[in-house]
């Protein structure tokens, strides 16, 4: 089925121009178009359109993907310990439910990636199950603190001290993978000021995988 994706802005690449109300029509796990929302809904008018409030553009990289998921503890809500990261030891058993939630919070930060590598086992499944890329370790730097490292280097936002064109995974092109997000944003300089925090939707594979309520 097709669905065209319509933002304020799109910004399939940050090295090129932005195209106001413009839309990334995605079939299947793959984008078919990329372009001004008119012309594409011409094109395709029997496809599902979602209208979002703000700016598209590619996933996001997290390079502490490693760190966050192996070295931090991602609370259980009904624990309340709050949402962000926690450097505490994690027992083994608990791992695997850890990661999972760590994962569910990185795509709620438009990540559609990682950086590896993962060396325990159950949470090389929960990445693996997740369906975000794994790409090659980046080094070390500091961990997020327990307030979940927005604004913090290596924490779950991975525009924190960052630039979008340093953060995209990749750009958005026809036949490429349709992972992509959607921020509340009027500009990359307003991204960029504000953080990925402000995601409102992420898809990965062309599902949509968070939406902020």
């Amino acid at each position: 089925m097709l669905t065209l994706h319509r933002g304020t802005l799109l910004v399939r690449d940050p090295a090129a121009p932005s195209i106001a109300d413009g839309a990334v029509l995605v079939d299947g796990d793959r984008i078919a178009a990329l372009g001004p929302y008119p012309e594409l809904a011409r094109a395709a008018g029997g496809a599902r359109v979602r209208e979002w409030p703000g700016l598209i553009a590619p996933g996001l990289a997290n390079p502490a993907g490693a760190r966050l998921l192996e070295t931090l503890y991602h609370p259980d809500p009904r624990e309340e310990l709050g949402t962000g990261p926690l450097a505490v030891a994690v027992p083994e058993a608990q791992l695997g439910g850890s990661a999972r939630r760590g994962l569910q919070r990185m795509l709620g930060f438009g990540t559609t990636a990682v950086a590896g590598p993962f060396t325990l086992p159950a949470v090389r499944t929960a990445v693996s199950r997740s369906g975000l890329a794994v790409l090659p370790g980046v080094g070390s730097g500091p961990v997020a603190g327990a307030d979940g490292g927005a604004g913090a280097e290596g924490g779950l936002d991975p525009l924190a001290g960052r630039r979008l064109a340093e953060a995209v995974h990749r750009v958005l092109v026809p036949g490429g993978p349709a992972d992509l997000a959607v921020f509340a944003a009027g500009s990359v300089e307003e991204l960029e000021a504000a953080g990925a925090g402000c995601c409102v939707a992420t898809v990965l594979g062309g599902r949509l995988v968070f939406r902020r309520r």
